[in-house]
């Protein structure tokens, strides 16, 4: 069986509401679908790494209330090892409201309690001889910073999901990853750049390491350091019902290319396509496509 790769951030219950537009003020909305559901950035990415064919285990915080308990069940039963899953005593475990309008934006309300995201006490064994790779999100800083410290050292991929976060935060974790991949709006926030070609080029004179830009419905930026040269993969052509989790979806076909020893156009091309064909299903993690489906789409 093929080593685990271990997701490290954030599992929260999402309520997600499919609406047909996105509120312009105060008011009642009544939406068009509805779903409640275990998500956050690196268990979405954990079971998206599943569904990819892969093995994940999730390095995550929960209250020890029964919606802690719901959260590791639900994770668990996509075939995510939870044995890491911490639960806190008195922590409220973390939940958003989210927006989907008909075009497959959001607005997203997340709350995490601050006992969560506290230092932890343990870490799980984090070697090449346990491990394919590490991949964590923004949401955990202290846990995922010790997990991809980890990882260096292990001589396996660390891979950093740069979303929008506190500058401090990134400050702390993007010098310890040896593979950063960033949505657009986080990679302008570290660089000032709005263009994500150039936030890419600015991103891999700071850092040494593999860099990426993922830009949506315009595909993925990054640096092909093999050759010396930036590069661009555009995204397939879909319908968008709802990106939530596409970015997640990414991250985590992302990690997992690494851990088949794909190349890296190969792995780019492989979590573009997984990415956007996440956008044609509503429902955030629950349109995580199959590894099946992902192979078909990019034949075409």
């Amino acid at each position: 069986m093929a080593l685990p790769i271990l997701c490290v951030g954030a599992l929260t219950l999402d309520t997600i509401f499919s609406v047909a537009e996105l509120p312009p003020g105060p008011g009642k909305f009544i939406p068009q679908a509805a779903v409640e559901i275990a998500a956050g950035m690196a268990s979405t990415a954990a079971t998206a790494i599943v569904r990819l064919g892969g093995t994940a285990a999730l390095w995550a915080s929960v209250g020890t209330d029964a919606t802690g308990k719901r959260l590791i069940s639900e994770i668990a039963a996509e075939g995510v090892d939870c044995a890491a899953v911490r639960q806190v005593e008195d922590a409220r475990s973390a939940f958003a409201t989210i927006l989907v309008d008909q075009s497959g934006e959001r607005i997203i309300v997340p709350y995490y309690d601050g006992k969560l995201l506290e230092e932890p006490n343990a870490s799980p064994t984090i070697s090449s001889e346990k491990l394919a790779a590490v991949m964590v999100d923004v949401r955990w800083p202290k846990a995922a910073a010790r997990a991809l410290a980890a990882a260096r050292s292990a001589g396996i991929p660390a891979v950093l999901d740069a979303d929008v976060a506190r500058p401090e935060t990134l400050d702390l974790l993007l010098p310890l990853a040896t593979h950063i991949v960033a949505s657009d709006v986080a990679a302008q926030q570290i660089t000032g750049e709005a263009r994500p070609a150039t936030a890419v080029e600015r991103l891999a004179e700071r850092y040494e390491s593999f860099v990426a830009v993922t830009a949506g419905g315009d595909g993925v930026y990054w640096f092909d350091a093999k050759n010396g040269v930036f590069r661009h993969c555009p995204a397939p052509k879909v319908v968008v019902r709802d990106t939530l989790a596409a970015g997640d979806v990414f991250h985590g076909a992302f990690a997992l290319g690494l851990a088949e020893g794909m190349p890296m156009d190969r792995i780019v091309a492989f979590a573009t396509t997984a990415a956007a064909m996440k956008c044609e299903v509503f429902g955030g993690r629950l349109g995580a496509p199959s590894r099946a489906e992902v192979e078909v789409r990019m034949q075409k």
